[in-house]
């Protein structure tokens, strides 16, 4: 959990991957004003996926990597899904949870960190879909709002089970037919934001990741008051093209379009989470 594994043995320097050099060289270790105008220019901490061509998720990963305030001390825990396909070409630390216990994982981890390392800062933040989060894992993720545990939980909203064949899922919105679900789903989509909201959570944000500089924003505040406060939501519409029968290259205008509509962004701020917000606006991190 430091810079320092990141950093070559000279002996092997001319031998490893140009991409592992760049890493060390290239990358945004120790910034914490670090952001998505970063990625053109430095080294990423995505090295390729195995998404679908356009998937929206793999734009919302990168956005939010290049967003972590603390990368070199940040664990992200993912659980199943078409997240998962992409955690093994993370530059940083990951832990594969059991579908939908994510959010208990990242608690035993969370307060590990803070036992063993009481004097630096560690950052837990955990990265599920609709399924982990909504329906298998529901239970786990309200539980550790309920507990107050500080750690940031971004859920992937593709309103289906993508990577199963097209079930629907509890935020597949009313009457959507899907391969799995011909006849439409027949109940509304589960308001997971206004449930974060009633349980606890201090920063709340449903959004889509057609802006980086918003998803930037929002990951960074929702980090920062877990942090200090406790536990953080981020909700981001991550559409599966390909299920909704979009082409590959139709993600960012199917969001553009929802960003007028269901996905409108939508802020929630507790008192104490605003302090902490003002404070670190007044330190230029945000």
């Amino acid at each position: 959990m430091s810079m320092k594994i990141y950093q070559l043995n000279e002996e092997f320097r001319n031998i490893v991957p140009q991409e592992i050099v760049a890493l060390q060289e290239n990358a945004t270790w120790g910034n914490p004003k670090r952001g998505v105008m970063d990625l053109p220019v430095s080294k990423e901490l995505l090295e390729e996926h195995s998404l679908c061509a356009g998937c929206p998720e793999s734009a919302a990963l990168r956005y939010i990597l290049a967003s972590l305030p603390n990368p070199e001390d940040t664990i992200i825990v993912n659980s199943t899904g078409c997240t998962s396909l992409m955690f093994p070409h993370i530059a940083l630390h990951t832990v594969h949870s059991l579908f939908g216990n994510q959010n208990s994982v990242a608690t035993g981890i969370k307060r590990t960190l803070e036992w063993r390392f009481p004097d630096k800062t560690k950052d837990v933040v955990v990265l599920a879909g609709d399924g982990a989060t909504v329906d298998i894992g529901l239970d786990y993720t309200l539980q550790s709002f309920f507990r107050q545990e500080k750690i940031t939980t971004i859920c992937f909203d593709n309103e289906v089970y993508a990577n199963t064949g097209g079930q629907e899922s509890g935020l597949t919105p009313k009457g959507h037919v899907f391969k799995m679900a011909p006849k439409g789903k027949q109940f509304e989509k589960v308001p997971m934001w206004q449930l974060a909201i009633d349980s606890g959570c201090h920063y709340v944000a449903r959004l889509t990741v057609s802006s980086p500089k918003r998803v930037e924003k929002v990951i960074k505040e929702a980090i920062y008051v877990a942090r200090e406060v406790g536990p953080t939501y981020v909700h981001l519409y991550t559409p599966c093209i390909l299920e909704i029968g979009l082409n590959s290259d139709d993600g960012l205008e199917e969001m553009r379009g929802r960003d007028k509509e269901r996905f409108k962004f939508f802020e929630y701020k507790s008192p104490e989470a605003e302090e902490v917000i003002k404070k670190y606006k007044e330190e230029g991190l945000l």
